[in-house]
């Protein structure tokens, strides 16, 4: 089974030399706490798995992807070395972080790729070297040995059935305005086919943006510059692909003093998107389950770098600019609004209430059902 279509892979030139040395400094340092064999051959305890995410800290990949990597890594290799992992929102710090751990000869690599058409020549020097590469989250181009994310057309689905139903009696012939993600990202495509297949038809869709960097900055202005040609109080919908695109409309909504505000959409589940739509500033969110997506992924990564097929791990394949059939997992997401807060980020221990339900919002959260 195949998604439709090929899947294809915002780059920004803005760091110095200095910085982009630190950065790759900080890859190799990493790198050699492995202490694997390298080169793919890892069969035992010295296997080393390399990860690269596009951001850590307070971003999604920092304060859940990485430490369920590294809690699957611990379960299924106890005995293997920790895994290497390096965070950067840059893709040429990315490039280099991953040259570096070629260099260092890991024997699989995990990456969640920031740009994946500038990272198709490491990729394929990844692949010369002997390393297997589990693309995660988004599909980077070259010869990438297994994919694992979420049915991109199916969030977009969500997120579109979503707003119609937050439009009420507007869902037929209002307006809205599309906050795409990344051009870049081949993520951002998917999700808007799978949201237009739902919109088309229904509404009128009066500005559509493709967010450069899935910057929030650049979402309010877009949003912003919408609400200028279109008037603020024609806008019936706006469809947000993620949840920092969705808070800087509504920011920017608010900069214009628009009220009541119209149903934004999102995606990732962001505590303070949850608490948005709490108090119902945001119509909705899309929750993944990321325990899922970096269980497979590691499941993937330690089958590969044992030299093992992943044919139990992968139900499906895709295809992307330089590859076919490449083994994947495709996990399916769920549509978060006010009331399912409690049977899906809840109940999956993402969030306790307590952590949702400042003092400001006990209130809503009451009327929400959201108690303990």
């Amino acid at each position: 089974m195949r998604p439709g279509g090929r899947l294809s892979g915002v780059r920004r030139r803005s760091l110095g030399r200095v910085v982009v040395a630190v950065a790759v400094g900080a890859g190799f340092v990493l790198t050699g706490a492995c202490g694997g064999a390298g080169g793919g051959g890892g069969q035992g305890a010295g296997l080393s798995v390399g990860v690269l995410l596009p951001g850590g800290g307070a971003s999604r990949f920092g304060q859940f992807d990485r430490p369920f990597i590294e809690q699957k890594l611990k379960q299924l290799c106890p005995h293997c070395p920790a895994a290497a992992v390096v965070a950067t929102p840059e893709p040429d710090v990315q490039q280099q972080q991953l040259d570096a751990m070629i260099t260092r000869r890991v024997d699989v690599l995990i990456l969640s790729a920031i740009d994946p058409r500038s990272l198709r020549s490491s990729v394929e020097a990844a692949h010369r070297a002997g390393i297997p590469v589990v693309a995660y989250d988004r599909l980077a181009q070259g010869p990438v040995s297994g994919y694992v994310t979420f049915d991109g057309a199916a969030i977009g689905r969500l997120q579109g059935e979503a707003l119609l139903k937050g439009m009420g009696a507007k869902a037929d012939g209002g307006q809205i305005v599309m906050l795409n993600g990344a051009a870049a990202d081949p993520n951002a495509g998917w999700f808007e086919r799978g949201a237009l297949s739902v919109l088309r038809g229904r509404v009128r869709i009066g500005k559509s943006y493709n967010t450069p960097g899935w910057r929030p900055d650049n979402a309010y202005t877009e949003m912003a510059g919408a609400m200028s040609a279109l008037g603020a109080d024609d806008i019936d919908g706006v469809l947000a692909a993620n949840d920092s695109l969705a808070g800087a409309a509504i920011a920017a909504l608010d900069a214009g003093a628009v009220r009541p505000l119209p149903p934004v959409t999102g995606q990732d589940a962001d505590l303070a998107a949850v608490r948005r739509i709490v108090a119902g500033r945001q119509y909705m969110t899309v929750y993944k389950s990321y325990r899922a997506e970096a269980d497979a992924a590691v499941e993937m990564a330690v089958a590969l770098g044992r030299g093992k097929p992943v044919g139990t791990v992968a139900a499906t394949t895709v295809d992307n600019a330089t590859t076919k059939d490449i083994p994947a997992v495709l996990l399916p997401a769920y549509s978060v609004t006010a009331g399912t807060i409690k049977d899906t980020v809840v109940k999956d221990g993402i969030y306790t209430i307590d952590q949702i339900c400042t003092p400001k919002l006990r209130s809503a959260c009451a009327e929400a059902g959201l108690t303990s």
